[in-house]
C-alpha cells in the first residue's frame, strides 16, 4: 500500500462498476474510522481524522455490474514526522481585550515552511476588519489589524495545524483556537516631556495624570517612545534591576505594558517628581490612588503610546512592539506576500 499519506488527505474508496456492498477502514490498534458512502453507492470517503505514523486496512465488499461479489482489500500507511511542534495562544477563550491587542500564535520548534503553516490560519470578525500575519520571529506569527479593532468586535482565531507540514519533515500538533471579544475603546496617551499620562475613552479624556517617566540623561532609564501594550497587572510586584544596583522593590498596581520591563505603577516616593520631572528607571511612576485607577482601568490589550524619548520602542523589548511597524513593513512580515 500506499506510504507517506499526509493526515490532511481526502481518503476515499471508490468503485468504477457496481456498488459497495460493505466498508470499513481500521487502524492497526483495531480502531474503525468514520466515513460516509455516497447515495449512489459507488464510493465512501473518511470523516475523521487519522493519525500519525499508522497502517490503515481496508475490508469490505463490493458487488461488480455482473452481480459478483468482490473484495476489498488494501493497506496504506500515514507520514512519520521527524517530530510534531505544538501551538499556544495568547488569547483565551470567552476573555475580553483592549483595542491594541494582538493575536500571538508560539510555536515550541522553530518553524521552517512558514507559508505552508500561515495557510492554516485564520481570523473571522464580527465586524469587517482589515488585517494581517506577520512573523516575527521563527518561532512566533502575530496577527492585528491595520488601525486599532473596534470596540464590541468579536473575533474567532484557529490554527488548524494538524496534518500541516511545517518543513524539514515537522508536522503540526493539536489544532488550537479561541473566541474572544474587544473591549471598550480606551486609549492611552503618555509624553515623556509634559510628564503627563493621559486616559482617553470612546475619544474623550477622563484622566490626566501628573507622571514621572525614565531619567532623561541616562538612555538606559528611558522610557521607551513607541505605542506599547497592556500585557499584565499585578497588585504586588517584585523589581530587580542589577545594573543600576537595586533588588526586589516591592510596588504595588503594576501594569506591565512591554517585556522589556517598562510598567505603570504606583511609587509615592516619587510624588515630588511627577508632573514635573523623569526620575525613574524606565517605568511610569504614578500616586497609589492614580495607579490603581489606571490597574482596574485599563484591560489586557490597551494601547499606551508614549512620545517625547529619543530610545524607540522596538524589537529589542520583547514580545508586543507590534504597532511600531507601519503597516507596509507589517504586511512585508508575512509569509504570504505577493
Amino acid at each position: 500500500g500506499a506510504a507517506d499519506v499526509g493526515t490532511r488527505d481526502p481518503i476515499k474508496l471508490a468503485v468504477a462498476d457496481g456498488t459497495i456492498s460493505s466498508v470499513a477502514l481500521t487502524s492497526s490498534s483495531g480502531a474503525v474510522i468514520a466515513g460516509t458512502l455516497s447515495p449512489d453507492k459507488r464510493s465512501w470517503s473518511a470523516t475523521e481524522q487519522l493519525g500519525y505514523a499508522k497502517t490503515y486496512t481496508w475490508s469490505g465488499s463490493a458487488t461488480g455490474a455482473d452481480g459478483k461479489a468482490v473484495p476489498i482489500t488494501g493497506s496504506f500507511r500515514t507520514v512519520e514526522p521527524n517530530r510534531t511542534i505544538g501551538a499556544n495562544l495568547n488569547v483565551g477563550d470567552g476573555s475580553t481585550y483592549g483595542v491594541a491587542m494582538p493575536i500571538v500564535l508560539t510555536f515550541d520548534h522553530p518553524v521552517t515552511d512558514k507559508a505552508s503553516v500561515q495557510k492554516a490560519l485564520s481570523v473571522q470578525t464580527s465586524v469587517p476588519t482589515t488585517g494581517a500575519w506577520a512573523w516575527l520571529s521563527d518561532y512566533s506569527v502575530h496577527w492585528r489589524p491595520e488601525t486599532y479593532w473596534k470596540a464590541g468586535t468579536k473575533v474567532t482565531v484557529a490554527a488548524n495545524i494538524y496534518g500541516v507540514s511545517f518543513g524539514n519533515g515537522d508536522f503540526g500538533g493539536d489544532d488550537v483556537s479561541a473566541k474572544f471579544t474587544i473591549g471598550a475603546d480606551q486609549v492611552v496617551k503618555g509624553n515623556t516631556k509634559t510628564h503627563r499620562l493621559q486616559l482617553f475613552q470612546n475619544g474623550k479624556l477622563v484622566q490626566d495624570f501628573p507622571t514621572s517617566y525614565g531619567l532623561d540623561s541616562d538612555p538606559g532609564r528611558n522610557t521607551h517612545s513607541g505605542i506599547h501594550v497592556v500585557m499584565a497587572k499585578n497588585q504586588t510586584y517584585s523589581m530587580s534591576n542589577p545594573k543600576y544596583h537595586y533588588k526586589n522593590v516591592i510596588v504595588h498596581w503594576a501594569t506591565r505594558i512591554s517585556n522589556n520591563g517598562e510598567f505603570v505603577h504606583a511609587y509615592d516616593e516619587t510624588t515630588w517628581a511627577q508632573g514635573e520631572k523623569n526620575v525613574s528607571h524606565g517605568c511610569a511612576n504614578l500616586t497609589t490612588d492614580r495607579a490603581k485607577f489606571f490597574f482596574d482601568w485599563a484591560e489586557i490589550g490597551t494601547p499606551v503610546d508614549i512620545e517625547g524619548s529619543a530610545v524607540k520602542l522596538g524589537p529589542a523589548d520583547g514580545d508586543y512592539y507590534d504597532w511600531t511597524l507601519d503597516w507596509a513593513a507589517w504586511t512585508s512580515k508575512s509569509a504570504l506576500s505577493s
